[in-house]
């Protein structure tokens, strides 16, 4: 089968840049490579770009090739055409899956090189309903990876190169296969990347660069706060690596139930018990907040489930600050004993003629 011109196989112009070639060798690279692609030709498609960058992204090869085509390098390997299996594709795979990655088994340093952040922590709290709503300072304990003070988090001491990666964090190798010989870049397995070695490991650590350590952080929780709400405390994570920064603290709340208050949202739930005769005659009735006592007002021929709204009276936002609603439900509460003058009296106003169109309306079918 007769081979594509290597310019047509890029896409690209023969007057093409050096920094179009290699932006159109990526392009084919990410669409083609053998791990990623799915198409049934892709591996052939991608052998035949890596040729055709390895010939023109060299300028010399560029030269012959523009004068003689093909035929430049058929001679000089007997037939057999360009010979790219000691061409090192690693610098642009690196560039193409990023630098900190070795996705699909190329990439430039390791990750074990680079700074990264440190872990974050989830610590779950519990609140009484008081804290909560009023907010509080609470002691919180937990147990959290530092660097280890002795080798500044290095994990030895007489820092030196990796002796088999030479201090570049990453080995080559080279892969053959029936498509032809490929290039891959990897992490170095005897410094897990990071291109350094120690002639001494840190007893104190054990050669990790990190320590457990136990400590208590003092939390101002703030007002408001409810079941599920997260408090970020920054920087009071898990150490980072290479000079990353600590990860973050998350304190997730469970706040306990309350003897008579309901929360729903910002908004406060309060039930009210009344007697038969508050309920038929009206009362004034002292009712529990949570910012202190008021004298409620219940109108006369009140039944359960009535609802009286006091404004203002719930909880404040932890965000905008304002203040829920505050909401009392009336329970009519049916005496279980009564005494023989009691009975009478209820006897009596059995005998009232009650003017309420559900009576009425029962009285139709009996």
């Amino acid at each position: 089968m007769e081979k594509r011109d290597y310019y047509e196989v890029l896409g690209v112009s023969k007057d093409a840049s050096p920094a179009e070639i290699k932006s159109a060798f990526r392009k084919l690279a990410k669409k083609y490579h053998p791990d990623v692609s799915k198409e049934p030709d892709a591996a052939e498609k991608f052998k035949e770009a890596q040729e055709a960058y390895a010939v023109l992204s060299d300028e010399s090869k560029r030269r012959q090739y523009d004068q003689y085509g093909h035929a430049a390098f058929d001679q000089m390997n007997g037939g057999a055409g360009f010979d790219f299996s000691g061409f090192d594709f690693s610098d642009i795979f690196g560039d193409l899956f990023g630098e900190g990655g070795f996705n699909f088994g190329f990439g430039g340093r390791g990750r074990s090189n680079r700074a990264t952040k440190g872990r974050d922590r989830l610590v779950r709290v519990d609140l009484d309903f008081e804290e909560a709503v009023f907010g509080c300072k609470k002691t919180v304990n937990l147990d959290v990876n530092e660097n280890c003070s002795e080798c500044d988090g290095k994990g030895g001491h007489g820092e030196t190169s990796c002796s088999r990666c030479h201090g570049t964090g990453t080995i080559t190798t080279e892969q053959r296969s029936m498509f032809g010989t490929f290039m891959s870049r990897a992490t170095c397995p005897d410094c897990n990347g990071a291109g350094k070695a120690y002639k001494e490991r840190c007893s104190k650590c054990r050669g990790t660069g990190k320590v457990k350590v136990n400590k208590d952080l003092e939390v101002k929780i703030p007002a408001g706060v409810d079941t599920g709400n997260q408090l970020r405390i920054s920087g009071k994570g898990e150490a980072g690596a290479n000079g990353g920064p600590n990860g973050d603290v998350y304190l997730e709340f469970n706040v306990r139930r309350h003897e008579i208050f309901e929360r729903d949202g910002n908004d406060i739930y309060l039930e009210l018990p009344i007697t038969i005769t508050d309920a038929v005659l009206g009362c004034k009735r002292d009712v529990p907040t949570i910012s202190g006592s008021v004298r409620l007002t219940i109108k006369e021929g009140a039944e359960t489930g009535d609802k009286y709204r006091l404004k203002g009276k719930g909880i404040e936002d932890v965000h905008s600050y304002r203040k829920g609603d505050m909401y009392v439900i009336i329970k009519v509460v049916t005496p279980k004993k009564l005494s023989r003058d009691q009975k009478k009296l209820f006897e009596s106003l059995s005998n009232t003629d009650l003017e309420d169109s559900s009576f009425n309306k029962i009285k139709k079918y009996v």
